[in-house]
């Protein structure tokens, strides 16, 4: 293994994520002035794929590959470093940064960039939805019929969410879904259900308390009727549901159907109508670069 003043480092840059105007690929040459690193910046274009950026890791040779984005972009870099045991890390860019807050990464480019350097390695989970890599969090019903108007307004950041959000929240029905969850089947009614890696949304808002990206297991949590209270809990208290209004499952596999075609999104990227959902566990699939415990 290289000396650590010798380690190569990756950054890939989303320039277009959120709506800061900080200058990633400055702030990021600055840090490292004085540091005995190999660093290397690409700025992601657009319509960029994961074979764009496997070339760089290929012709660059990286210890580590760090996304400067948000949830998009992580998902984007992870994609290309699943069971490659290089680390990946984050700098948090992006209008939703879930990924980053779910692992305790600061929001401060300085100290996000300190736990790039410095932090810890930690092996987490994925799944694998619809043959689609997912990192953090995938839903179907409310939360992703908002995501569909969010993409297409003008106002972004977490105002606009809560714009598209309420824009939403009364032209949402009930779906009638059937879920296999290993080998239990559940019929249910619901307005929104999500199939969780993680614990929480780039808001903050804790959606799955029982979650753990290292378990070897993903929750469905099912919200039979959205509830202020309930989402209250979710923002503040992060306590335990009524089962009467959300119900959580945990599995290794999911197969959901549903009556009628409904709102699908993946990590925060609106992927359209669907009537079914595959779902199955990736175990100790990704390494990522996490603050050091104090």
């Amino acid at each position: 293994m290289q000396e650590k003043n010798t380690l190569k480092l990756l950054f890939i840059v989303n320039t277009g994520a959120g709506s800061s105007s900080r200058n990633w690929s400055l702030l990021i040459t600055e840090y490292f002035v004085l540091k005995q690193y190999i660093i290397e910046i690409y700025e992601l274009q657009k319509n960029c794929t994961t074979e764009t950026i496997n070339q760089k890791i290929l012709a660059f040779s990286p210890n580590q590959v760090i996304a400067v984005g948000g949830d998009g972009t992580v998902k984007l870099v992870a994609e290309c470093l699943i069971n490659s045991n290089i680390p990946l890390g984050i700098l948090p860019a992006g209008s939703a940064n879930g990924l980053a807050k779910e692992l305790g990464i600061s929001n401060n480019p300085e100290q996000a960039l300190d736990t790039v350097v410095s932090g810890d390695i930690k092996k987490i989970h994925l799944t694998k939805i619809n043959q689609q890599l997912c990192i953090h969090l995938s839903d179907i019903g409310l939360n992703a019929y908002a995501i569909k108007k969010f993409e297409k307004q003008g106002i972004r950041g977490m105002w606009g969410y809560l714009i598209a959000s309420l824009k939403v929240l009364w032209q949402n029905p009930l779906m009638d879904v059937t879920i296999h969850t290993n080998d239990k089947v559940h019929h249910l009614k619901a307005e929104m259900i999500v199939i969780a890696n993680a614990t929480q949304y780039g808001s903050g808002a804790v959606i799955n308390p029982i979650g753990k990206l290292d378990d070897g297991l993903f929750e469905v949590i099912v919200i039979k009727k959205i509830s202020p209270y309930e989402i209250f809990k979710m923002i503040s208290q992060h306590q335990e549901y009524d089962p009467d209004k959300i119900e959580v499952f945990q599995t290794t596999s999911l197969t959901m159907r549903s009556s009628k075609k409904v709102h699908f999104q993946i990590d925060g990227e609106y992927m359209g109508k669907i009537k079914e959902v595959k779902a199955s566990i990736m175990p100790e699939a990704l390494e990522i670069i996490v603050p050091t415990l104090k």
